[in-house]
């Protein structure tokens, strides 16, 4: 155990250690976190839906009829009535024939892989995806190319290189997770279409928050099953429960029941969870003054950014990283902040590259004005500002 203590320190040394706080309230903008009460621009609860009374009462409703555990995997005896109601739920509001439930993003990316490519097949990954669209890719058998971020003459460079007939998938965020802009679809579906390549897009970040019903990015952009024929979205974020789902095909979806070892030896999530998720979906769709209020807020964030000389990304999202740089100063920042009553954690690599550890900032749309002023004047006075 003396090299795991050596690795650790090294971690530290190099400003990369991890630490957890722990939370003492339900999600919201303010919070209690390690004993102290402090404003929160670091959750992904971009809706404000995560403590929701008409969720939680959907939850406490399904506990009673249903019991807490599924009691097995979906295709032993975990497959309850709110599973099936869901999945045809977000099928329909997402415009694809079927839909079928993970416990976690991570697990359906991973699944996708794995269950539609096999050895001679080839997967191609923008290089700022997620981690666990990198990992999906790497734990199947098909060989993995990787393409600068959203630069489409050297993916179709990689793509003239295979041949018609091997399989080949593109993955990609829909919403860049850690830079906040959004993948180019309308070239890639263009780009898929003509080397006959198939799409698979991770709408986590999107989905609730894009679209004129928050189904998405797929939704703003008017891009149908046809044009992207695999959409994974996890329910954790703006939805405000827990759990991923993929949609697509009457045959993708069958396929992935056969063969994604995440979905056949996993135990079903909660039943009760999917009833409760249902309930957000509903508000999700009928409540768009949400996500009008984020747009709103993203707006006014921005604008008190230039105002006051800070440099942010090309991020239109929730999602507004503030460049660091060095890793012992992103956390330097993220710990004045916090002893200020800011939480706003610092991120470093490998989540990020290697010179670009930054805050990133999550708006909500349960932040307001007054809430954004004083991150500015909490970063103003830690020396944040042109």
């Amino acid at each position: 155990m003396k090299e795991l203590e050596s690795e650790l320190e090294q971690r530290r040394a190099d400003g990369l250690y991890r630490k957890r706080r722990i939370i003492d309230s339900a999600q919201g903008v303010e919070t209690r976190i390690d004993g102290k009460s402090v404003l929160s621009f670091c959750s992904n609860d971009y809706l404000g839906l995560a403590n929701h009374p008409d969720i939680k009462q959907a939850f406490i409703d399904a506990v009673a009829t249903h019991g807490i555990g599924s009691g097995a995997a979906h295709l032993i005896n975990g497959h309850s009535r709110p599973h099936e109601a869901l999945e045809q739920r977000l099928a329909e509001f997402t415009g694809r024939e079927r839909a079928l439930l993970f416990s976690t993003g991570y697990m359906a990316n991973i699944a996708i892989g794995s269950a539609l490519l096999g050895r001679n097949d080839l997967v191609y990954l923008d290089r700022l995806n997620h981690a666990s669209l990198i990992d999906g890719a790497r734990l199947c058998d098909a060989r993995l190319m990787r393409y600068r971020h959203n630069d489409f003459t050297q993916l179709e460079a990689l793509l003239g290189e295979s041949h018609r007939d091997q399989r080949r998938l593109i993955m990609t965020d829909g919403v860049f997770s850690m830079d906040g802009d959004c993948a180019d679809l309308d070239n890639l579906s263009r780009v898929a279409a003509e080397h006959g390549a198939w799409i698979m897009v991770d709408d986590a970040h999107g989905f609730g928050v894009l679209g004129a019903r928050g189904a998405g990015l797929l939704e703003q952009l008017d891009l149908d099953q046809q044009q992207v024929p695999i959409l994974m979205a996890t329910l954790g974020k703006a939805v405000g429960t827990a759990g991923a789902f993929v949609a697509g095909s009457e045959a993708l979806i069958e396929t992935l029941i056969q063969q994604a070892r995440p979905y056949i030896y996993t135990t079903a999530s909660p039943p009760a969870l999917a009833a409760a998720t249902l309930k957000a979906i509903d508000i999700v769709e009928k409540e768009s003054w949400r996500r009008d209020k984020l747009g709103e807020s993203i707006a006014y964030f921005r604008a008190r950014a230039e105002t006051l000389g800070v440099e942010l990304m090309a991020s239109h999202t929730a999602i507004q990283p503030i460049i660091i740089g060095d890793n012992h100063k992103a956390l330097q920042v993220s710990n004045a902040l916090f002893e200020q009553g800011i939480h706003v954690t610092a991120i470093r690599p490998p989540t990020v590259p290697v010179g670009s550890a930054r805050l990133r900032v999550t708006l909500s749309a349960a932040h307001e004005r007054e809430h954004i002023d004083r991150l500015f004047e909490a970063l103003n006075s830690v020396g944040i500002s042109a």
